[in-house]
């Protein structure tokens, strides 16, 4: 018998991917197949939860912000004091993942039709004695899908703001979404799930801080990325404040000074969402 069914044990999964809808959807199924689940928004939460927690199984995608999927297997595979079962999960496809995964000695599965199928049988083959829990989980079946387009809320009581950066993102194929304040932004993440989050940091009716609070203590929003914009100097305790963790979960991804250059805005939302990056010449207000 395994040894966590004698021992009555869940065994340990931690699940890294920075789409807060297949997050969400894996955890989901993965707990009611018996597994203790931890998860990971982007691939440095994925390595220190790893390196600290020891995770029996680990589910990864392969592009996430800060550290890419397959180098977090890379330092892993050096520090590993056990044996660590890999999943590697992606919507983009290609023999080169494929390769890397063999060299790791992991399962390959993309994020396409017959997903669940695939993840079930991988995790069968690592655990066949918990076949019966992992096959009884898909009664509920949850459709796993990737966005086409980057969908980005804007929160900020500044309606120039809005305007260009609406514009931006529309010329750069996002899916577009706005709230003014951050009890309004906060509401509107929870329905509309956004890639990504571009807060102010002084806003009526909630600043940054009351956000990420907010954020942070749902499921629906706990793992989505949040750049933090101030157009004044945010003194060390705020950015402190900002990034700590809420929940256990991550605070603000980036914080970064407004400024006539939205440059450095752009390469942070191009490394969250994959756009393509061409800010020559544009500036943030005019």
């Amino acid at each position: 018998m395994d040894k966590f069914e004698k021992n009555k044990v869940a065994p340990k999964m931690l699940i890294a991917d920075d789409d807060p809808c297949v997050l969400r959807a894996v955890t989901d199924r993965c707990t009611r197949m018996g597994f203790d689940v931890q998860t990971a928004s982007s691939g440095l939460q994925a390595l220190i939860k790893a390196s600290q927690h020891q995770p029996d199984i680990l589910v990864i995608d392969v592009h996430m912000p800060e550290v890419d999927g397959l180098s977090v297997l890379t330092y892993l595979r050096d520090i590993a004091k056990k044996s660590l079962h890999v999943i590697v999960v992606t919507g983009h496809p290609g023999q080169e993942i494929v390769n890397r995964c063999k060299e790791f000695d992991a399962s390959y599965i993309h994020k396409g039709h017959n997903f669940w199928s695939e993840f079930e049988a991988s995790l069968i083959e690592i655990w066949p004695q918990r076949a019966v829990a992992i096959k009884q989980s898909g009664k509920r079946w949850v459709k796993i899908e990737v966005r086409k387009r980057p969908r980005v809320l804007l929160v900020d009581d500044d309606v120039s703001v809005k305007k260009f950066l609406f514009w931006r993102f529309e010329k750069l194929g996002a899916e577009l979404l706005y709230a003014a304040d951050g009890m309004q932004g906060f509401w509107m993440a929870r329905r509309q799930e956004p890639t990504v989050i571009v807060s102010d940091y002084c806003m009526p009716n909630g600043d940054a801080e009351y956000l990420l609070t907010r954020l942070r203590n749902v499921p629906e929003t706990r793992n989505i990325p949040v750049i933090v914009q101030s157009g004044r100097r945010l003194n060390d305790a705020i950015k402190q404040r900002l990034r700590r963790e809420i929940c256990g979960q991550p605070g603000a991804a980036r914080i970064l000074r407004k400024s006539a250059d939205a440059r450095e805005l752009f390469e942070v939302l191009q490394r969250l969402c994959g756009f393509a990056s061409d800010l020559d010449g544009e500036l943030l207000y005019q």
